[in-house]
């Protein structure tokens, strides 16, 4: 009977990189914080911006971000709960960084009005999550197209709708005075819009996950994906470098903060095993290891010395072999399995 043979999913592994800047605004509202540990399989990132206008929006921002991380952080030290629970999870820690809006609200009467986005995505293998309330975008760069995953919670939607249905003109609606009015936001209150899908998004090899706020979109969408078109083969740092610079290069005088994080998907790089040779004597694997090169330029060098023997359980043996060259001193380690009996 012919049999299928299975191959297991391709392991992906992260570059990434963020960066804040100020713009022309007086001070920082926006927040970022990343965690993808070196060689793990997951990681997320949690973004958000404090409401340009309204009273300390800044810590609106730091103050979401802060529970989000602690929660998530927490919540992934089970990967196998976690990973099951993923959506969940996520809306549940939107609601406690909501939670603990209201309450500094609640004691700091100063900072009534204050409030703030939120997109939060976490990766796990080949698999893109997240929750998201506003209008700070989340982008997929896929095969030289750039695609917003996320919903966008602006009236920016219903304006668009309206250009296309021919009732009202584009250059008004990009810059309608109530384009950028949140139909949803995190600020103590209850919150209209949640965006968090049960279905994942796949990744494949060559993504890259771009999560930003809106003050990105001071570049256009065409912009963006040409910039990361031109320096995909890049670092995620010099991806991220490239968005700023074209920022800057704007000198737009209304330019917004603008927090970005940049997640470049890749394939993951494995160390090649070979097979060991089978080699049935200690001086074998000498002759492996240490060839006649490593001889002193004068005369031969001293044949190997067994520096300790012993013998484990089930019939192993290990020997450690020391040899003097011109070099120093080189060791080996060699271990002589039993032979397995057959069943």
């Amino acid at each position: 009977m012919a049999r299928t043979l299975m191959h297991p999913p391709t392991k992906l592994s992260y570059d990434v990189a963020s960066a804040l800047i100020v713009g022309q605004r007086d001070q920082q509202e926006d927040a970022i914080i990343a965690d993808f540990p070196l060689g793990g399989e997951m990681g997320f990132a949690v973004l958000a911006d404090g409401m340009g206008g309204h009273a300390a929006g800044d810590i609106a921002s730091k103050i979401v971000v802060t529970e989000m991380f602690s929660e998530l952080k927490f919540q992934s030290g089970d990967p196998t709960t976690f990973e099951g629970n993923i959506p969940d999870i996520l809306r549940d820690a939107a609601a406690t960084a909501n939670a603990c809006l209201r309450h500094h609200t609640d004691h700091h009467p100063n900072a009534q009005g204050m409030g703030t986005t939120l997109v939060a995505p976490v990766l796990i293998r080949d698999k893109l999550y997240w929750v998201s309330i506003g209008d700070s975008p989340l982008f997929l760069y896929r095969d030289r197209t750039l695609s917003q995953l996320n919903e966008d919670h602006s009236l920016a939607g219903q304006i668009d709708a309206l250009v296309e249905k021919g009732l009202m003109a584009s250059d008004m609606a990009e810059n309608h005075p109530d384009r950028h009015c949140l139909t949803s936001v995190l600020s103590g209150s209850r919150i209209p819009r949640v965006d968090c899908p049960s279905t994942p998004v796949a990744l494949c090899p060559g993504d890259v996950v771009l999560v930003a706020s809106d003050g990105l979109q001071f570049l256009d969408d065409c912009e963006i994906a040409g910039l990361i078109q031109e320096t995909a083969h890049l670092s995620s740092a010099q991806i991220t470098r490239s968005l700023i610079r074209a920022l800057d290069a704007l000198d737009d005088p209304h330019q917004d903060n603008v927090s970005i994080c940049v997640i470049k998907v890749a394939q993951a790089h494995t160390v090649a095993t070979h097979p060991a040779p089978d080699l049935a004597t200690t001086e074998e694997a000498i002759r492996a290891i240490l060839p006649s090169e490593h001889a002193e330029t004068e005369g031969t060098a001293p044949p190997p010395q067994i520096a300790a023997q012993t013998d484990v359980q089930r019939g192993s043996r290990i020997t450690v072999v020391a040899r003097k060259t011109i070099d120093g001193l080189s060791m080996l380690c060699h271990v002589k399995r039993a032979e397995e009996k057959s069943a």
